[in-house]
């Protein structure tokens, strides 16, 4: 039942962005010829009015077929001045940006909902201490962590504050190689806690885990429950998006470091993550929908073809050039695009292959 949910939840996805593409071609008066769900053969489909409505065989990603979507497409009379390469271009930007502003909208909408529903506001004190760890060997559940190598990060939020916590306290860990750790840091974190009332700074180092490609002490931070106002839920939801961004910026802007490219999952290691997610309850399950939402949206807004961005990017270098791009420039920039979205794809699954045959996506 939950792999079901787990394809629904994805097929919605797909549905909204693309309808997100319909809706502004139809209202800026473009002429829509299909709007499928999947690629491949048709499987199944029906025609209302000008538009072909239909599912097709290979569950991966949808389309809208706007006509006239190539400059050098023949079309009859009638249809000609509805086609797309035939409106303005702040009508075209417009279409091509709406499919990943509703992925955009949609992941807030979720993100405010689960803030201001289930507000849990992270605290500095430790909830929960994994048996075998560094942090098992000096630290006490309930400690408050004041500081990391006296730094407190005291005017961030809480999200973005343990963020650089649990950064600073990797930074003391292992250089990463290929398989795992090159070399230890010389020096251990240098924590100031709270214990009781009583302040005190502890030493300690902490351990490279492989699964998590990173090094950590062992701690989570205890949740406790939160009231909250509107505002203060879309701003957290912003700030989510905000890092999420980043992080997707970050990770693609740097593919080439095999420590980037670990970060980067596929189609099987979302749904494996999204299975585990739906076992877990109805917040995690909604908060992993929001991101996969964003980052289909922002992924989708990477300036090259044949995705959403190149679209943006190529009709903005025709306006400023003050004539159309040639068809041949086009196909040349797609050949580039698709080669770049395959090696995603393919590094993307093999990164899943290894997680699913080696330790796992541990997002329990």
């Amino acid at each position: 039942m939950s792999w079901l949910l787990v394809f629904l939840g994805f097929s919605l996805l797909i549905i909204l962005h693309e309808a997100g593409h319909f809706f502004a071609a139809k209202a800026t008066g473009m002429r829509v010829e299909k709007f499928f769900l999947f690629f491949g053969p048709k499987l199944v489909s029906i025609k209302r009015g000008e538009t072909e409505y239909g599912i097709a065989t290979i569950p991966i990603g949808g389309f809208v077929k706007i006509s006239g979507m190539n400059s050098e497409e023949e079309l009859p009379p009638e249809i000609e001045p509805r086609a797309y390469y035939r409106q303005s271009a702040w009508k075209r930007i417009v279409v091509i940006a709406a499919g990943p502003t509703v992925n955009v909208a949609l992941a807030f909408a979720i993100l405010f909902f689960i803030y201001f529903a289930d507000a849990q506001q992270v605290t500095q004190s430790v909830g929960e201490i994994r048996s075998g760890t560094p942090a098992s060997k000096v630290l006490r559940v309930g400690d408050k962590i004041l500081a990391v190598d006296g730094k407190s990060y005291a005017r961030l939020g809480s999200v973005e504050r343990h963020e650089k916590l649990s950064e600073a306290i990797a930074a003391h860990g292992c250089r990463q190689k290929e398989d795992g750790c090159l070399a230890p840091s010389p020096a251990p974190v240098r924590l100031t806690i709270s214990r009781q009332g009583a302040v005190r700074t502890i030493s300690i180092r902490p351990e490279y885990r492989k699964e998590y490609g990173t090094s950590l002490i062992g701690v989570t931070y205890k949740t406790v429950p939160e009231n909250i106002g509107v505002g203060t839920a879309a701003s957290r939801a912003l700030d989510t998006i905000s890092l999420v961004a980043r992080k997707t910026g970050s990770v693609f802007a740097r593919i080439f470091e095999s420590k980037q490219r670990k970060e980067i999952s596929g189609v099987v290691g979302i749904s494996d993550a999204a299975h585990q997610t739906i076992d877990v309850g109805v917040y995690p399950s909604l908060f992993l929908l929001a991101l996969v939402s964003l980052s289909l949206g922002l992924v989708n807004l990477l300036p090259i073809l044949p995705l959403d961005g190149g679209h943006i990017f190529w009709t903005l270098v025709e306006k400023l050039r003050g004539s159309p791009v040639s068809l041949r420039t086009m196909e040349r920039a797609s050949a580039v695009g698709i080669v770049l979205v395959v090696m995603l794809f393919v590094i993307g699954l093999t990164n899943d292959i290894g997680r699913l045959t080696g330790e796992g996506f541990h997002v329990r």
